[in-house]
């Protein structure tokens, strides 16, 4: 049987349709791989506490598209606005990572290094480092001792951090120099960022709190046009991890209503013990209702539970001993702010080599940006309502 003359019409229906779905497929791949190409930058950018710039720029120019303004406090944290009226809602992460500074240049050209954070003395041995030295970057190694000659009742020792040495390969305390290094520049691990073997796990260091940092990013780009009831004060906060300093002076700047952090949560689905951690890779966000340092405000757990229910989102929950993060300061801060801290997975912080999972990232976002949309006057006041 002849098709007739709508044979013509169906085939361009047909082009048309084939070129929509190639195009909206192109399209899709190239915010995924925005995405991607954000998360790389952030992992790789150098910023242990005190010694932020590189990050700092990085977070100022993806901001800057979605901002109404963005200042500075007085350590460096950045405070960026969305919105103009409604209740300030300070939403965090942290700028810095774990490093170090160099401390002293020896005779042999050795150098020792004054840790910055929360290190491990396990994490530190045979690792590669990146020195920030003033003629460029100076790549080391923290040594080891050689097995060959390590006595039988040394082979199981942890070695202490004093014990370790950088090796930038000089041989003398002037060759050393001559490479741009002296005491007081910054440290920082050396482990490029990758999607490990394609499986949408990104292996980078710094996810404390680059993860954060970066879901600040994909929020303000889908909050740029899409209403939301508040003013959003976007908080990318200096030396977390030396006292959770910018959180406090970023606060005092902002005086919040309400306080949301965003932090790397720790996985407990590699060696660890079901009472240190609850959270797993792949799982979905997740929400402290416990760290060392903060208590959430629990009517705003149960928002963050109803919001996350309503769109269908996982959601888990963990209480952690040894930890400290930014909303302690928030919560303190303006004579007392209902706040919660929303995590995304990551095994292996606090060390030169994490990992996250970009499904976890993707729907942490999504759980900020309705949790953001919820929050007007009756939903804040709510929160704040202790009479009942």
């Amino acid at each position: 049987m002849q098709a007739g003359p709508a044979r013509p019409c169906a085939i361009l229906v047909f082009v048309t349709r084939s070129i929509l779905c190639l195009l909206l497929t192109a399209a899709a791949s190239l915010a995924q791989d925005a995405t991607a190409d954000l998360l790389r930058r952030l992992a790789d950018a150098p910023g242990p506490p005190g010694f932020e710039e590189p990050v700092r720029r990085i977070m100022v120019d993806a901001m800057k598209p979605f901002a109404s303004s963005i200042r500075f406090d007085g350590l460096g944290s950045i405070i960026a606005a969305q919105g103009t009226g409604g209740p300030r809602i300070m939403v965090d992460a942290h700028m810095d990572e774990l490093g170090g500074v160099i401390r002293r240049v020896t005779p042999r050209g050795l150098l020792t290094m004054q840790m910055l954070g929360g290190w491990l003395d396990q994490a530190l041995v045979d690792q590669r480092w990146i020195i920030l030295g003033s003629k460029g970057p100076v790549r080391a190694v923290t040594g080891i001792r050689d097995i060959h000659y390590v006595p039988a009742d040394e082979r199981n020792r942890v070695y202490p951090r004093d014990s370790l040495f950088l090796d930038v390969g000089a041989a003398s305390e002037v060759e050393a120099r001559n490479m741009g290094i002296e005491p007081g520049d910054p440290v920082v691990p050396d482990a490029p960022f990758t999607n490990l073997n394609g499986t949408g796990n990104y292996l980078g260091k710094g996810w404390d709190d680059r993860a954060g940092c970066a879901v600040i990013i994909e929020a303000m780009r889908r909050l740029a046009s899409l209403p939301h009831p508040n003013q959003i004060l976007w908080a990318v906060t200096t030396q977390e991890e030396v006292g959770l300093r910018g959180a406090h002076t970023a606060a005092e700047t902002i005086k919040p209503e309400i306080g949301i952090a965003l932090e790397a949560g720790v996985t407990g689905d590699v060696n660890a013990h079901p009472e240190e951690s609850q959270e797993h890779l792949g799982g979905g966000p997740g929400l402290f209702l416990y760290n060392s340092s903060e208590m959430p405000n629990r009517k705003f757990v149960t928002l963050v539970r109803e919001t996350a229910a309503a769109r269908k989102l996982p959601l888990q929950f963990d209480l952690v001993t040894g930890y400290g993060d930014d909303s302690a300061e928030i919560q303190k801060s303006n004579g007392g702010v209902p706040t919660v801290c929303l995590l995304v997975p990551v095994r292996y912080t606090h060390a030169h080599n994490g990992i996250m999972n970009r499904r976890d990232f993707d729907q942490t976002v999504d759980l900020l940006v309705a949790l953001l949309q919820k929050l007007d006057d009756a939903a804040v006041r709510s929160l704040r309502d202790f009479s009942r």
